[in-house]
């Protein structure tokens, strides 16, 4: 159940991240480098200026899907003065340094030069920057609905062509199963991390090319289990009642032997899913799974890892404890779901 509840969180996460976000940009890319690999809980006064260049304007609903498109530049301020219908600025340089720069009030208010104070904000990054600016806990949210996404579509791919496969090779035995075995045990031998390269670099670097990689080097595991569950059920008294009724094979195979093995699969299910996420991770931090500016854990880390042995480790630590976070629910869902389904305890 606790791992129920993590993952039903993340999944809340993934669907509303730009609604919940510090920074709603899309894909949590707005970069301000003078602040950058800061440490968590850092606090900066910013100046908004406006930017003709970003008119966009959206709904709720896109701003959850896509993001929401900022028509502000956020300027790093260490301090500000107002000087008749000017704002002298302080221009956070670094820690020690600043340049002044000066800015027309009515300009940055859009002529109501009494609303200059809501052009002054603070924000605080509760993870830190990366090296790039960028809040790190925003990115983080983002990149829920990249792991979730990625574990979803591959294991309803590996389902799909494992329970397929698996079954006919139970049912019918002989030549099919000989084949498909063959099959099963050829892409057993081929270490997974290595498949996923050749099928990644088949198909090209991004997004869905994921799916496709990891879905199609989890399908193995699910095969040979449905494969053995069917060998034992197709035995039974009820699949011999079926067939004795001259039901068809296809029958027989949807309506009566899959449902009574639907337990294992979930299982299984909930492994690969940890698995994915895991397969997800390590091919961006290798860069050839989902490309920047997209967050992904895995290439928050590669971006970041260099601060593991400088003055800021937990820019790269943040990613690693959300990924074993999640795939541990995983895990424990499985094995709820593993003492839930066995019906001899």
């Amino acid at each position: 159940m606790a791992g129920l509840v993590v993952i039903l969180l993340s999944l809340f996460i993934a669907v509303f991240g730009y609604l919940i976000a510090p920074d709603n940009s899309p894909n949590a890319d707005l970069q301000t480098v003078e602040i950058q690999a800061k440490h968590p809980g850092y606090s900066q006064q910013f100046l908004k200026i406006p930017d003709a260049t970003h008119s966009f304007k959206s709904n709720w609903v896109v701003t959850m899907i896509r993001g929401k498109q900022d028509h502000f530049r956020y300027l790093p301020i260490s301090g500000y003065r107002i000087h008749q219908d000017s704002l002298i600025i302080h221009k956070y340089i670094d820690q020690d340094t600043s340049a002044i720069q000066y800015y027309s009030i009515n300009q940055l208010t859009n002529n109501h030069s009494e609303n200059i104070a809501q052009n002054i904000i603070f924000k605080k990054y509760w993870l830190g920057t990366d090296k790039f600016g960028r809040d790190i806990l925003s990115r983080l949210i983002i990149g829920t609905r990249v792991s979730l996404a990625v574990g979803l579509i591959a294991v309803i791919i590996s389902l799909a062509i494992g329970i397929i496969s698996g079954a006919l090779a139970g049912y019918y035995r002989g030549k099919t199963d000989a084949i498909i075995m063959w099959l099963l045990n050829v892409t057993w031998s081929i270490p997974t991390l290595l498949l996923v390269f050749a099928i990644t670099l088949a198909l090209g670097k991004g997004f869905w090319q994921i799916f496709i990689a990891v879905g199609l080097t989890l399908w193995v595991s699910v095969a040979r289990l449905v494969r053995g569950q069917v060998l034992a059920i197709k035995e039974l008294e009820y699949v011999q009642a079926a067939r004795a009724l001259g039901f068809s094979n296809v029958r027989i195979i949807v309506k009566h032997i899959l449902p009574n093995i639907l337990g294992p699969v979930m299982v299984i299910a909930a492994s690969n899913f940890a698995t994915a996420i895991i397969i997800e991770a390590g091919l961006s931090f290798l860069g050839i799974g989902v490309q920047p500016p997209q967050p992904s854990w895995g290439l928050m880390i590669k971006e970041n890892y260099n601060f593991i042995i400088t003055h800021n480790p937990m820019l790269a630590l943040v990613p690693g404890f959300a990924i074993m976070l999640l795939v541990l629910a995983f895990n424990l869902l499985g094995n709820g779901l593993r003492d839930a389904v066995d019906v001899r305890t």
